[in-house]
């Protein structure tokens, strides 16, 4: 037996392949199950730019994002220097993880099963938030809302930034797609002024 059989594929990439390929197919005429659009990567950024003061911070933004994402973030510095900003060229200012694989379907599945439900007063996501080119940006106010960081450890609330990238160039297709793996979005109200 090798070590591949013995790993379990996510249950949202199980989904994918059993039910919403055959559901888009049916859905858009497609023949081939190749065209069916598909999640490419998910990037997820966090601007830390009090670590130019305090880089212990920068410490904990990234055991915090690690913990989110189920890998280790990358820092990113700053390209040039900025007197306004008191920042230098090389100065750390963000954290960005790109996942993909299996990483990408187990965040999307606690992002919209776990993380998003514990968004207060939340009524969905916009359905505006496609760029035109079949990828979805959204923005969370902190961290707290995954259950996997530990809140007596953090410093503060910080926000991110979440692009689901797709394989389709449609925003269409890619909204289909995105709400068949159970992305919440809001529903269009009728009779709307």
């Amino acid at each position: 037996m090798t070590m591949a059989t013995l790993v379990e594929l996510p249950r949202l990439k199980v989904r994918y392949r059993e039910v919403i390929v055959p559901e888009m197919m049916k859905r858009l005429g497609y023949k081939n199950p190749h065209q069916v659009a598909r999640l490419e990567k998910i990037v997820i950024n966090i601007g830390v730019s009090e670590a130019k003061e305090n880089i212990k911070v920068l410490d904990t933004a990234t055991t915090e994002l690690a913990m989110i994402s189920g890998q280790r973030p990358q820092v990113r510095r700053a390209k040039r220097s900025l007197s306004n900003f008191k920042l230098r060229a090389g100065m750390p200012i963000g954290l960005r993880v790109t996942l993909r694989g299996d990483r990408l379907y187990e965040f999307f599945d606690r992002l919209t099963n776990s993380a998003l439900p514990r968004v207060r007063d939340f009524r969905g996501l916009d359905p505006e938030g496609f760029d035109g080119l079949g990828n979805y940006n959204l923005g969370l106010h902190e961290q707290y809302l995954f259950p996997e960081v530990n809140l007596e450890k953090s410093d503060k609330p910080r926000g991110m930034n979440i692009t689901i990238v797709t394989t389709t160039r449609s925003d269409e297709e890619a909204r289909l797609l995105l709400s068949l793996l159970g992305m919440p979005f809001k529903k269009a109200q009728e009779g709307k002024e």
